[in-house]
């Protein structure tokens, strides 16, 4: 569960940095449209192997179930600190990616 929960927040938050809007507010610049592709890419393989992360340690029934819950978790986390703490929803989303392989390697 921690690392569904972990791969949707850097998910989804590479998704937020494929807008122009929020790149150029957490990071200064607006993005290359081969970097905004590379960021949708990237937050939706995240997402998928979150949704991988979910069932396979809870089956498709109850896996699901708790992929939305983290889903609905990341997504709140992260709106609650753009308009307030943006340079923390960026860090939250770089330590939970080097947090991630710690949590792949904890649930085998």
């Amino acid at each position: 569960m921690l690392l569904a929960l972990l791969l949707c927040y850097a998910g989804f938050t590479a998704l937020c940095l494929s807008m122009p809007r929020h790149h150029d507010e957490l990071l200064g610049h607006k993005p290359s449209a081969s970097r905004r592709q590379a960021l949708k890419i990237g937050g939706w393989l995240l997402l998928c192997l979150s949704l991988w992360a979910a069932v396979t340690v809870n089956g498709w029934s109850f896996g699901l179930v708790d992929w939305f819950a983290v889903l609905m978790l990341s997504a709140l986390t992260l709106v609650l600190l753009m308009p307030y703490r943006p340079r923390l929803a960026l860090a939250l989303a770089g330590l939970s990616l080097l947090a991630s392989p710690v949590a792949a390697w904890a649930q085998c």
